[in-house]
């Protein structure tokens, strides 16, 4: 046990008996939720060296809900216990407070365990909307590092629909970084939802001034298989741009639409980049196959 918790119970069999008893009366309702000294115990409690039995404490708390939250946001900020701030981070998501937005951003940003981190972005998606201009803003800002801007990208393509309208109103920001993630989590709603409004959107992107956000629209469109893209596609193919034009040869490949194989072959046959044939003869080759497949079921 942390020596936290070894200063309120004298023995693991004591941290059990307390804790289940408050278990009892969570799961009664008797729990007596203005007892702050009764939830702080609880969360010291997460410093076990149980895992079982961090696992009941935050269940435990799950059930107390609201008035639980800002003792497990001072847990999660201020505990000397990476344990305890890991167990933190994991309730609150049990409990889905919005009050915890902002703590949990400035938890996921300065505490340097990777849990935490992972645990708190975790959070942030389970929380919504009231989430998605915090994700965004701190997306947004250029000292945030590439590793917490792909997990708030994440968090916003878990969020989903519920995420759409802050999308939408972001859509031609000045930030690459943004259009990036947004590009994401519209795919995201796009799969799940099926409108057009969301498809349009993602073929718009594929004239982005970035190539980042390019190449990963391509991506996404086909994975999509999203046949409406193909014409853009296919204008791609002579990018100046070596990355764009081999992400729009792979799009190509993956909707499966054989129609394209001439474009691709002409293509081919103008790509002076040595690395980038193999790309489109690798494209050609699956196409022609699909080619040969349709054939044959046609005579079945």
């Amino acid at each position: 046990m942390s020596e936290t918790i070894a200063t309120l119970f004298a023995s693991q069999a004591e941290v059990d008996e307390f804790l289940a008893i408050a278990r009892k009366d969570a799961v009664a309702k008797t729990f007596d939720t203005s007892d702050g000294d009764r939830i702080k115990k609880l969360v010291e409690c997460m410093g076990d060296t149980r895992g079982m039995t961090r696992l009941a404490v935050a269940e435990t708390i799950g059930l107390l809900g609201k008035p639980a939250t800002p003792f497990l946001i001072e847990g999660l900020l201020n505990h000397e216990n990476v344990v305890v701030r890991r167990a933190c981070a994991k309730t609150i998501t049990l409990i889905g407070d919005t009050a915890a937005v902002k703590d949990l951003v400035y938890a996921h940003l300065n505490d340097e365990d990777t849990v935490v981190k992972g645990s708190t972005i975790g959070a942030l998606a389970r929380m919504g909307e009231s989430a998605v201009k915090e994700l965004l803003e701190f997306i947004k800002a250029p000292e945030t590092s590439e590793s917490t801007k792909g997990h708030a990208a994440w968090a916003l393509a878990f969020i989903g629909a519920e995420a759409k309208q802050y999308l939408y109103n972001e859509i031609n920001s000045d930030s690459e970084s943004v259009r990036s993630a947004i590009v994401g989590a519209i795919a995201k709603i796009a799969a799940d939802k099926g409108e057009t409004e969301d498809f349009d959107a993602l073929v718009n992107f594929l004239d982005d001034k970035s190539e980042t956000v390019r190449c990963e629209t391509a991506a996404v469109l086909g994975n999509l298989t999203h046949k409406p893209a193909i014409p853009k596609l296919i204008e791609l193919l002579d990018h100046p741009e070596g990355i764009t034009r081999k992400a729009a040869a792979l799009a190509l490949m993956k909707i499966k639409d054989t129609s394209v194989i001439p474009q691709l072959q002409t293509a081919l046959e103008k790509e002076q980049d040595d690395t980038l044939q193999p790309i489109y003869k690798l494209a050609i080759s699956l196409l022609e196959r699909q080619l040969d497949e349709d054939d044959d079921e046609d005579w079945d």
